[in-house]
């Protein structure tokens, strides 16, 4: 990978992640915020009792394309998994909330999406 773009890859930033439709089949992108924490790569989203679409897509095709579109610009194929175990959840989110200066981590660990995503060579 360009060193470039795996230094872009560990900035915390806004993204675009395409994801497969579970049901369609289709490419399925949209805008969210990319986290970096300890080397690890993550996505989180506000709190929402339902689960939001690209969530199911990612449970169904866990193959991503993260689209990086600050600084440096680049397609990158990766794999996502979704986290739902409460004790690897909580470092994760507690990171998001505090770069989002929220205090409502109880909320966020219950109801907030989290995966995280592993670049790949695809």
């Amino acid at each position: 990978m360009d060193p470039s773009v795996a230094s872009a890859l560990h900035r915390s930033q806004v993204i675009d992640p395409t994801t497969v439709g579970r049901r369609s089949g289709e490419p399925r992108r949209i805008e969210i915020f990319l986290h970096e924490l300890d080397g690890r790569l993550f996505i989180s989203g506000k709190p929402s009792p339902r689960t939001r679409a690209w969530v199911h897509n990612v449970v169904a095709d866990p193959h991503v394309v993260i689209h990086l579109k600050r600084g440096v610009t680049a397609d990158v194929p990766a794999r996502a998994r979704v986290i739902d175990r409460p004790d690897e959840r909580r470092p994760l989110i507690e990171a998001a909330a505090a770069r989002w200066g929220r205090d409502d981590v109880a909320l966020m660990m219950e109801q907030s999406p989290l995966i995280e995503v592993t670049p790949t060579d695809d």
